[in-house]
């Protein structure tokens, strides 16, 4: 696993589907901004604070049958490390990942297609870890942070070595 990390970036999905052919699989692209973090159906998702976690995985295993279960097993992982915090998440189907009915975590899974055959895909996440409720309230539906729910703030580097660890533990059997 090679990590890029970067301060800014319009988009860690951006960057990885303009750059796909120059990435190894399993390459993992990290920022601690997006100028223009997106999600499904383009929705913006606001990502101006360094404490949380905006990153993109390039998968491209050699067999694909699995790849359109990833969005789901991410929501899998996501929940299963935000729980090692002793939090009860649930998953909203098929992207998000809900603490008390507020969004702590959205995906974005876009495929992309060489010679008209999918030669992977961009899987990005956004967890919101520590954010402050100014950045909260800028969100158009209910969200919340990890930090915010425990009442501290939470290490993100241990918390993305978890989430890492956990994801690529069983990704090739999702």
């Amino acid at each position: 696993m090679k990590i890029l990390k970067f301060d800014c970036i319009d988009s860690t999905n951006t960057y990885g589907k303009s750059n796909f052919d120059n990435l190894d699989d399993k390459t993992v692209i990290i920022s601690d901004e997006q100028t223009q973090g997106r999600g499904r159906f383009n929705r913006t998702w606001i990502s101006q604070d360094c404490d949380n976690i905006y990153l993109s995985l390039i998968l491209k295993p050699e067999k694909k049958d699995y790849l359109a279960n990833l969005t789901q097993y991410m929501s899998v992982i996501a929940a299963k490390t935000i729980e090692t915090y002793n939090v009860a998440p649930q998953i909203k189907w098929p992207n998000d990942v809900m603490i008390n009915n507020k969004k702590v975590c959205g995906i974005l899974c876009e495929g992309v297609i060489k010679n008209n055959k999918l030669s992977g895909v961009v899987l990005g996440i956004g967890i919101n870890l520590n954010a402050n409720e100014k950045i909260l309230e800028i969100i158009n539906k209910p969200a919340t942070s990890l930090n915010i729910e425990l009442e501290q703030k939470i290490d993100k580097d241990l918390f993305l070595k978890k989430f890492l660890d956990n994801f690529f533990e069983n990704y090739e059997n999702a």
